[in-house]
């Protein structure tokens, strides 16, 4: 096990911005993906792009993208490598988690750039911020997202997240006919933290879950029923985490029905007397917006906002 620091030392900071004409590295901490890589660099290259596709994410170890040693390495060697501007995920699926003892949280802290993803990498979204320190980006995956054709905001979001555009004061743009829904009304100020709803269950009770002091929480999922996510949530408030929280945005719980989960979320939260805004369009969705893991915002539930405290990236 590699040693961790000591996470009450770990500032959350923001980390060198996407320049244009940058080089991204493509890398596969979870699950394997057929790429075409062609069109992957044909598409980055259009937009002033380029790519850089680490070994691991050509491999195949029956539900991993090849096994533990060489996805560890891979995402060593991208935060490692000067050439590389920020990393993004090839897929989401299972793995992650098995990779996060392993992890060398100095090296990732020495080496701080944009790292994104979301599903599965919600582990990694975690522990970094606990153990290294740095902001990281809740947002489009290459192959689904990026390549699979999602609707124009994911696109720009994740541009205009990654290169600076979006400063402090920013107020984070939700797309036009995607109504967002006040659930508890409020203001609060803290770090957006958080991700995948299973994946922030399935850390509870190691080294790498949620530290939820002062923390305005995200989260969303899929193939989950209704009672499921009932059962998440409240292994979370048993567990005394959603008492630490200052608000929570919901994103999308893909194949809940709206109202059912509204009554749900009234029903766990309410009590709690924190802010919550639901149908962010963050997550396994189209569009899949871009948000910052461990950076300062402000989310006022009853105006439906969500604005930024702290710049993000900055520019070299």
């Amino acid at each position: 096990m590699t040693a961790r620091p000591d996470p009450t030392l770990m500032p959350h900071t923001p980390v060198p911005a996407l320049p244009m004409q940058g080089l991204i590295a493509v890398i596969a901490p979870a699950g394997p993906a057929a790429l075409d890589t062609d069109k992957a660099i044909a598409w980055m290259r259009a937009r002033g792009y380029s790519l850089r596709i680490f070994p691991g994410v050509f491999e195949k170890d029956g539900y991993l993208a090849g096994s533990d040693d060489i996805r560890l390495n891979d995402l060593h060697a991208a935060f490692t490598d000067p050439e590389v501007d920020a990393i993004i995920c090839l897929r989401g699926g299972y793995g992650t988690p098995r990779l996060l003892d392993r992890v060398d949280f100095q090296l990732l802290r020495h080496h701080a750039k944009p790292f994104i993803g979301y599903s599965d990498i919600t582990a990694l979204h975690l522990a970094i911020s606990r153990y290294a320190g740095f902001v990281t980006f809740h947002g489009p995956l290459l192959n689904a997202d990026l390549l699979g054709e999602r609707l124009p905001p994911t696109e720009s979001s994740f541009f205009n997240m990654l290169s600076g555009q979006c400063r402090a004061g920013s107020v984070l743009t939700h797309p036009i006919g995607r109504p967002l829904t006040t659930i508890v009304p409020g203001v609060a100020h803290g770090r957006l933290l958080g991700g995948n709803l299973s994946m922030i269950a399935a850390t509870m009770g190691t080294p790498y879950q949620i530290d939820a002091e002062g923390v305005i929480l995200f989260i969303e999922d899929i193939n989950e029923p209704l009672y499921r996510i009932d059962r998440l949530l409240t292994h979370l408030r048993l567990a005394g985490t959603l008492h630490k929280l200052r608000g929570v945005l919901v994103g999308d719980i893909a194949g809940v029905e709206v109202v059912a989960l509204e009554r749900l979320l009234k029903q766990m939260f309410e009590p709690l007397l924190i802010p919550v805004l639901s149908g962010w369009r963050s997550g396994h969705c189209n569009p899949n917006l871009t948000l910052p893991m461990g950076a300062l915002v402000r989310l006022d539930a009853g105006s439906k906002e969500l604005v930024l405290e702290q710049d993000v990236v900055f520019r070299r």
